[in-house]
């Protein structure tokens, strides 16, 4: 079974913050989960809000636990909320349906994890994943 490994998650990590830095985005966090669920690397910037690291994890955790991207998570909570209310029932309030969760797979389409952000804009949160995971040379899946 093919795992992501830290090097790869610190990787993320700097491509996804030097994206934010290229678009002038608000400070952001970013986590990496690996296929387990199981943060990897976390990394907060100055003046990121105290909360973002709890949506950055509830972004990838999503993901990861549906099997889509958080994009995906968005468009069905408003579809059928009370099915996304019971995922958050369910998973004790950790997944967080906003895009910027993203599936992180190997070039034969396993999923490795997943990365989180939070911090600006979800679409742009979500960008900076994609810009991080292809960084990584990995293939980002964010969702619908």
């Amino acid at each position: 079974m093919a795992s992501l490994t830290l090097d790869q998650a610190r990787t993320i990590v700097e491509a996804a913050r030097r994206r934010g830095r290229e678009l002038a985005l608000a400070p952001l966090t970013v986590a990496v989960l690996d296929a387990g669920g199981h943060l990897v690397a976390l990394e907060r910037e100055d003046r990121s809000g105290i909360l973002r690291a709890e949506i950055a994890f509830g972004k990838a955790w999503g993901a990861l636990g549906m099997g889509f991207g958080s994009r995906e998570l968005w468009a069905r909570s408003e579809k059928t909320p009370a099915f996304i209310a019971a995922i958050g029932m369910a998973s004790g309030g950790r997944v967080v349906p906003a895009p910027g969760g993203v599936l992180i797979e190997n070039e034969a389409g396993e999923v490795l994890g997943a990365v989180g952000i939070s911090g600006d804009v979800s679409a742009k949160d979500e960008s900076c994943a994609v810009a991080g995971i292809e960084a990584a040379g990995l293939k980002p899946r964010a969702g619908a």
